[in-house]
């Protein structure tokens, strides 16, 4: 396993190069989407419009040799649109049939462009298939591609004529990205880079049965007791009704966090140490993507809202005060 582990992760280090020559900077948030797939999960990138977000997407599907498909929300997108339809055809010998037409999810990279401008019901669409990895049409039952992923982008600013995905759907992310501005040196690498006669080449670095093969040894990496305890710690504690919970949870949030949350914890801290070339993962690990994987479920109360406070800033003291607490037993 050993050795298996440091090939995945002499390649994860191809594959961030390669998605540099395209996508410049940003390395913490290109790290989520690596550790998404790694998972088999899907991701949810917030940030706004020009910062990159699809461009990271279609270097994705070059880089880890996907088949890729774009779908732009709308509010008139219907479930068909995205899911499929049966058409009725008929046969040279005058029978007719219905035939099934794949519509654009049947790929193994999808891009949901602002997921929150469709009507709920479109919406749903994407529910089973990012759970079962499958659709179902006319009763019928129809398996997405291996692997299928889903990135989806919201758009934070303009809420006017958007859909707030529901709790439900939000907790099938794995994790939440917040896209934010590049730093002035790398605006100043992206302005140079991408407004001459040519652009850099991307190559792919894996293909979809070496991302499966990925997939399957992350699930095999070993969690030490001390990191599945801070897991349990923190999740816990970010439930207004428990009596772990701090004040500042107690105080501030209306929901917490369920048990996917530990298990999206579970599997991204062994992808974070992968990509980070460790055969383990660490506490370290925990407290780094408590901010991605919690905030999109929780849910902070009216009152807390209203006084400006932030999910993010509850989940840091949370973190901070779990962490204390491992240091000091």
């Amino acid at each position: 396993m050993v050795a298996e582990i440091e090939a995945l992760g002499e390649k994860l280090t191809l594959a961030r190069d390669s998605i540099a020559r395209r996508f410049i900077g940003q390395t913490g948030v290109v790290d989520l989407v690596l550790s998404s797939l790694l998972c088999g999960g899907h991701a949810l990138l917030i940030g706004l419009p020009g910062l990159g977000k699809t461009r990271l997407v279609d270097t994705l599907s070059t880089v880890m040799g996907l088949d890729g498909a774009r779908i732009q929300f709308t509010p008139d997108l219907m479930p068909a649109d995205i899911l499929g339809s049966e058409v009725l055809e008929t046969a040279a010998d005058g029978n007719r049939a219905f035939r099934f037409i794949q519509g654009p999810i049947f790929c193994q990279l999808l891009m949901a462009d602002e997921i929150n401008r469709a009507s709920p019901r479109t919406q749903s669409a994407l529910l089973q298939a990012m759970q079962e990895k499958s659709v179902t049409v006319a009763g019928q039952p129809h398996a997405l591609g291996q692997p299928f992923h889903v990135l989806a982008t919201q758009n934070p600013i303009e809420q006017e004529g958007t859909y707030p995905l529901p709790e439900a759907q939000l907790d099938r992310f794995l994790v939440q990205i917040d896209v934010p501005y590049p730093d002035r040196e790398t605006e100043r690498d992206i302005l140079m880079a991408t407004t001459g006669v040519a652009e850099e080449a991307v190559t792919p670095v894996f293909t979809a049965a070496e991302l499966l093969a990925a997939q399957t040894l992350l699930r095999r990496m070993p969690v030490g007791d001390s990191v599945v305890e801070m897991i349990l710690d923190l999740v816990r504690a970010c439930r207004p009704d428990d009596p772990t919970a701090p004040e500042p949870v107690r105080a501030h949030v209306g929901w917490g966090p369920g048990p996917r949350a530990a298990q999206a914890l579970m599997m991204t801290v062994r992808a974070r140490a992968l990509i980070d070339g460790r055969l383990a993962p660490g506490p370290d690990d925990v407290a780094a993507l408590a901010v991605p994987v919690l905030t999109h479920r929780m849910a902070l109360t009216f009152a807390a809202r209203a006084r400006g406070e932030s999910l993010a800033s509850v989940i840091a003291a949370v973190t901070e005060g779990v962490t204390r607490a491992k240091a000091a037993a």
